[in-house]
């Protein structure tokens, strides 16, 4: 099983040490670096910062929101990154949500598996060195009725690996039947079922098999003695999931911690949340929402945890260790979960 991290929002007084700390993971083996966006800095450009930084590490958006770029520049920056990086890239793409599609993009949230569908179609027409016409719902190009033309984009044809972040069944079985990777959230090893079954039904129906896909998913992991106070401390970001990443009726991570059989809590937490009452939602998470879904605890139990996620099939764990802060103490917690892995 092979690990990955995450980079976090880059901020000026950030720079150098989130250097140093992508370095430092890349001594250690670690495969992946991940950087996000949904209302800081963008997923691209830290990456085509870090391509000069590093040599060996893969850099990849985790995710570039569909919804907020056309499929030519998205192709665009993956083709720009790939040349900068030396073919280390990898093109991470997600849907977002309507909160934060239509409130900062001021884009409509429709059709977002239709339009991330012919994102990546368009995104391998460009890689594959054609010129990009395409009739789809969402995209036609050259655009009808207009002046446009079509145009093949001037790069040597390449192949750039694509991960889709999914949480919802359709979504699932399309990235089954057609991504290179998953990056998977709100997922739980003692619950595989709710995100698995899926992507095995996507890929069957494609003529693939699940092991064709680089299961990814993220898991926060903290190691120490007071295993309940690391507990504590998680609720509220779990809360946060439930009820403020989505709205009332479109909330993906709330969806999938349902299917994993928390639909009860995850409801009730989700309307504490919009209601206003933050402090109880987060009273409101149940220990099991937390300890599921997390590699928390002793050596010992943290262990036992990644032995699970592998044993579920996992292919590679992207690491949010955000419970320590970055320095001494987050170099430390690596290099333990790099040794914890490696005697699994």
């Amino acid at each position: 099983m092979k690990l990955a991290i995450e980079i976090g929002a880059l901020r000026p007084d950030n720079l150098e040490t989130t250097v140093a700390w992508v370095r430092h993971a890349e001594q250690l083996g670690v495969s992946m670096a991940f950087s996000a966006e949904a209302w800081w800095s963008d997923a691209a450009t830290p990456l085509a910062w870090l391509a000069a930084k590093t040599e060996r590490i893969r850099l990849a958006t985790g995710i570039m929101q569909t919804t907020a770029r056309t499929p030519a520049m998205a192709a665009m920056t993956a083709l720009t990154l790939h040349d900068l990086s030396g073919g280390r890239f990898v093109l991470g793409f997600g849907a977002s949500g309507p909160q934060v599609v239509e409130g900062l993009h001021g884009v409509p949230y429709k059709q977002p598996l239709t339009q991330l569908r012919e994102t990546v179609e368009i995104c391998r027409m460009i890689f594959a060195g054609e010129k990009v016409r395409y009739a789809g719902k969402v995209f036609q190009l050259p655009l009808p009725n207009s002046e446009g033309k079509a145009i093949r984009i001037a790069h040597e044809p390449t192949h750039i690996p694509i991960y889709l972040a999914t949480l919802g069944p359709a979504a699932l079985r399309y990235t089954g039947a057609v991504a290179d990777g998953w990056l998977g959230t709100s997922f739980s090893p003692d619950h595989p079922e709710a995100h698995l079954d899926y992507l095995r039904a996507g890929a069957a129906s494609a003529g693939r098999d699940i092991g064709d896909i680089d299961l990814c998913v993220s898991v926060r992991v903290e190691i120490g003695d007071d295993v309940d106070a690391m507990i504590e401390r998680r609720k509220p970001a779990v809360a946060f999931n439930m009820g403020g990443m989505g709205s009332a009726t479109t909330n993906f991570y709330n969806d999938a911690f349902c299917r994993a059989g928390f639909e009860e809590d995850a409801k009730a937490i989700q309307s504490l949340w919009l209601a206003g009452k933050r402090d109880e939602a987060a009273r409101r998470v149940p220990d099991a929402m937390v300890t599921g879904f997390q590699a928390l605890g002793t050596r010992a139990m943290v262990q036992d945890r990644l032995r699970r996620y592998r044993d579920a099939g996992i292919n590679t764990l992207k690491l949010g260790l955000d419970g320590v802060p970055q320095g001494p103490q987050r170099y430390e917690l690596l290099e333990n979960i790099v040794e914890l892995t490696k005697e699994l």
